[in-house]
């Protein structure tokens, strides 16, 4: 049985990380090469090491994330590369952004926990969005009256953001505002305690409101009409009076002129 070459062991890694469409562990790439004809040992280590200073000049870097290692686009180039993208980018508003924050810092963590401190009921649309990105998911119950759901991130998250280990998220003190997570998203005002829906939603209730607000001198005015209604009722009633109050007068003289008439018919 021959002995691969180191060179050749470094092609088929590399070759085989351009080609996965996830991360890749090292298990994964000693599973590359057959039991008849293993990679030498050590070999696929010293591989990544040799790719990993290989990309010092170059786009792209070789970096080791929770699910395994990966080629990804350099910070200094990425502005020109997003430019392939041209799916529109995902906008998050600052509530989801602050609830993942405190969960990533603070797991696990409960539902209750994280609105206590951001001092706003959390949205559910929030937590499902988060378990849909698989950023977070259930890695508990709080043993407490209820049983809440403890929250956690994934690997996912941390590959996303480029991390090995939460303990290479930057501390929460050089954390000026909740924003630095993705400066370039708008942010949405933040939901009330109480009101458990989307930001969205909040906003056409109170341009439902304002709308509200601009109806009610019409309504007020519509009240004014029916108030004069009754008048003009009262009114007509009154001419009715004074119809019927002289129509007996015309019934007497009529009547007056009928003996009349007859007395003179006899003389």
């Amino acid at each position: 049985m021959s002995t691969m070459d180191q060179t050749l062991v470094t092609r088929i890694v590399e070759a085989a990380l351009l080609a996965a469409n996830q991360p890749l562990t090292v298990v994964q790439l000693h599973g590359l090469f057959p039991l008849d004809e293993p990679a030498p040992e050590g070999s696929v280590e010293t591989a990544l090491a040799d790719l990993q200073t290989a990309c010092a000049e170059r786009g792209v870097e070789l970096v080791e994330l929770a699910s395994g290692w990966r080629f990804q686009v350099k910070a200094d180039v990425h502005p020109w590369v997003a430019r392939l993208w041209t799916e529109r980018q995902t906008k998050y508003t600052r509530a989801t952004l602050e609830t993942l924050a405190l969960i990533a810092y603070r797991q696990p963590i409960t539902r209750g926990e994280i609105e206590q401190v951001r001092g706003v009921a959390v949205n559910s649309a929030i937590i499902k969005a988060l378990e849909e990105r698989e950023w977070i998911r259930v890695v508990g119950h709080r043993d407490v009256p209820g049983k809440p759901e403890l929250l956690a991130t994934t690997k996912a998250f941390l590959d996303y953001f480029g991390l090995k280990r939460l303990d290479e998220l930057p501390p929460l003190s050089e954390l000026k505002d909740i924003g630095e997570l993705e400066p370039q998203l708008p942010f949405a005002p933040a939901v009330p305690a109480g009101v458990d829906m989307g930001s969205e939603t909040a906003d056409a209730d109170v341009g439902s409101e304002s709308t509200s607000d601009q109806e009610t001198p019409e309504s007020d005015q519509a009240g004014t009409e029916v108030d004069a209604d009754p008048t003009s009722a009262t009114s007509e009633a009154d001419a009715d009076d004074t119809v019927a109050d002289i129509a007996p007068d015309q019934d007497d003289n009529d009547g007056d002129d009928a003996e009349e008439a007859s007395s003179e018919q006899n003389q």
